[in-house]
């Protein structure tokens, strides 16, 4: 049996748990962080006993999935949250912890058999939250290929989020001191499209938000702005990516 092992991922909180973690697992680890690299051709040769995806950006081919063992990890209670931006999907829902699940991956998407679930914090930054995320990853992988548990098939009602768009991330100023720390928060992590308004001729971006009680006992919240001349409309929107 092959004692070879593949991470595909892009985000740098994985890569570097990835560098950490994996001198210390048993077996051969090769790590995959260019989509281009995923093909039939390069897997077959790595011959891996499974392929884990810890946010990964790109749909796997199917040719993939029915030949190798892919595991993802996704930030829900699967069946509930299935679907895109499950971190941001779940703050706006006032949850205050969740559930990090390694599912077998399928050609349909979050739905496939669960290997293991751990619970997760959503306390502090998206950048906090993904790197805790990212440990807590690592420790599920050790456990898979240590245990090798039989996956299980999802059970109860289909709860699916909807990915969400740069402009969401635009303040309304309707929001509550709360609401605002929320957002502010659940966007401030690496290559996340920052919370921002215009102003004028410029956008305001924030991030680093702390949210406190004062004397009055009346919040306050404290945030770094980031002020940059506003561009064009098309430019704009390539820019909330």
């Amino acid at each position: 049996m092959t004692n070879n092992y593949i991470v595909a991922t892009i985000k740098n909180w994985n890569i570097e748990e990835f560098e950490q973690t994996s001198p210390s697992l048993s077996g051969t680890w090769t790590l995959i962080n260019d989509h281009n690299q995923l093909t039939l051709k390069n897997l077959r040769k790595l011959n891996p006993k499974y392929i884990f995806f810890p946010h990964w950006s790109w749909l796997v081919p199917e040719s993939i999935l029915n030949e190798f063992t892919c595991i993802c990890f996704h930030m829900t209670d699967v069946p509930y949250g299935r679907g895109g931006s499950p971190l941001q999907n779940l703050i706006c829902r006032g949850h205050q912890t969740t559930k990090l699940t390694a599912l077998k991956m399928t050609n349909q998407l979050d739905a496939g058999d669960v290997y293991l679930k751990a619970p997760l914090s959503l306390e502090g930054s998206a950048q906090e939250i993904f790197q805790r995320c990212a440990k807590l990853t690592f420790e599920m992988i050790k456990s898979i290929i240590t245990i090798e548990p039989t996956p299980i098939a999802q059970a109860g009602e289909v709860t699916t989020f909807a990915r969400r768009t740069p402009e969401q991330s635009k303040i309304q100023g309707t929001e509550t001191l709360t609401e605002l720390y929320d957002l502010i928060r659940m966007m401030d992590a690496d290559s996340y499209p920052k919370a921002f308004l215009h102003y004028g001729n410029f956008t305001l971006t924030f991030e680093q938000a702390n949210l406190t009680s004062s004397k009055s006992k009346e919040p306050i919240l404290n945030t770094n702005v980031i002020i940059k001349k506003r561009i064009t409309n098309l430019s704009e929107k390539n820019n909330d990516k």
